[in-house]
């Protein structure tokens, strides 16, 4: 009946768009489900730094082992490449996010100027985005008006949807940083352990770092869709090629190279 074909859709962009405006609490808890928070910006420093850490001193100490028939000499080596690699690192990581973060603060601010200078523009943009995600050109446009309404949830939707960023979720630079620091540590302490016990052998070393690099790896799929197997061979063969290449540079040049 014509009657109703037509009332039907209006009542439901209504609802629609109410439901997509208030963002209501899930009223089953038991659909809920979390997920984990990587809005702080540690997974990456972390993998990075253990990789680098073991990878960077392994080469460096097999470097100096062969150069010198001293575990005391070596044990030196391993040491400054630990902390000064550490804190290059943590240097590295703190200016790369801050930097990063303030660009993305200065692209929501252009974001904000747009949005009280050009409103009926962004309300245009913010339509078409729905409309090429499937909703139909008159909900897309309740919807979009219906979020422009509080500049504050106007900003925000618009920042999502154009820069793919949350302007309340950026990752924190100390956060990395220390991340890096102490992954980068553990990571270069390990190829160490021998020789800080007096046992200059370079074989112990490569083991320790070679176990390290899978444990690292199968450690990361839980965060992943990857099999931990698959995940640990590939860091370890990865890190198995780095140091390869570091230590045939620095062999080919007669120099350590960490």
């Amino acid at each position: 009946m014509p009657g109703v074909t037509t009332t039907t859709p209006m009542r439901g962009s209504r609802c629609m768009a109410d439901a997509m405006t208030e963002l209501p609490e899930l009223p089953n808890p038991e659909i809920h489900h979390d997920h984990r928070d990587f809005g702080g910006g540690w997974l990456r420093p972390t993998v990075f730094g253990m990789m680098d850490g073991l990878v960077s001193n392994f080469a460096l100490i097999a470097g100096v082992a062969g150069a010198s028939s001293s575990a005391q000499q070596v044990s030196l080596a391993g040491l400054a490449g630990l902390v000064g690699g550490a804190f290059s690192m943590a240097v590295g990581e703190y200016v790369s996010v801050q930097s990063q973060n303030e660009s993305m603060h200065a692209e929501i601010e252009t974001e904000r100027y747009e949005l009280e200078h050009n409103a009926e523009a962004e309300l245009d943009e913010l339509t078409q985005m729905y409309i090429g995600r499937g909703v139909e050109p008159e909900l897309a446009r309740q919807v979009a008006q219906q979020l422009s309404k509080d500049p504050a949830q106007a900003l925000l939707i618009h920042t999502q949807e154009e820069l793919g960023v949350d302007p309340n979720q950026l990752p924190s630079p100390w956060t990395a940083a220390f991340s890096s620091l102490a992954s980068f540590s553990i990571g270069a302490f390990i190829p160490l352990v021998p020789y800080l016990f007096g046992a200059k052998n370079v074989l112990i070393s490569a083991v320790l770092a070679i176990v390290a690099l899978f444990a690292t790896g199968a450690l990361t799929s839980r965060f992943t869709v990857r099999g931990w197997a698959y995940a640990g061979t590939r860091q370890l063969v990865l890190g198995v090629v780095a140091a390869a290449i570091t230590f045939g540079v620095g062999s080919l040049f007669h120099v350590t190279v960490g």
